[in-house]
């Protein structure tokens, strides 16, 4: 059982790992996409565009489409890595449990 633990706090290192890794690329493709917006939003602005129709233009633009697709896929990678703690963290509590109330029940044999 104690190796089941070990395992699973490795696992647990790894996604964290992963998880800020997600983390970083998330706030790199948000910072990106949302500049992006802004200059779209300011381009279509200054050409004389309704602002009332501005803001589902520039949404609605190729690049700043594509952009917010990458950002949306970085933040469910960034999110499934934090479930992932989640998981490896019950997992943990679950096994450390299970191997406590064992070694307990040695001590009276």
């Amino acid at each position: 059982m104690w190796e089941e633990i070990e395992n699973c706090i490795k696992d647990l290192n790894k996604t964290l790992s992963s998880f800020k890794k997600y983390k970083k690329k998330y706030a790199e493709k948000e910072r990106i996409y949302r500049q992006s917006l802004a200059k779209k939003i300011l381009e279509l602005r200054t050409s004389g565009i309704p602002v009332t129709i501005i803001s589902d233009l520039a949404r609605g633009d190729e690049e700043i489409a594509k952009l917010r697709y990458e950002k949306d896929i970085a933040e469910s990678l960034s999110d499934s890595a934090e479930q992932g703690i989640n998981f490896y963290k019950l997992k943990l509590r679950t096994l450390e449990s299970q191997y406590s109330k064992e070694w307990d029940n040695q001590k009276f044999l």
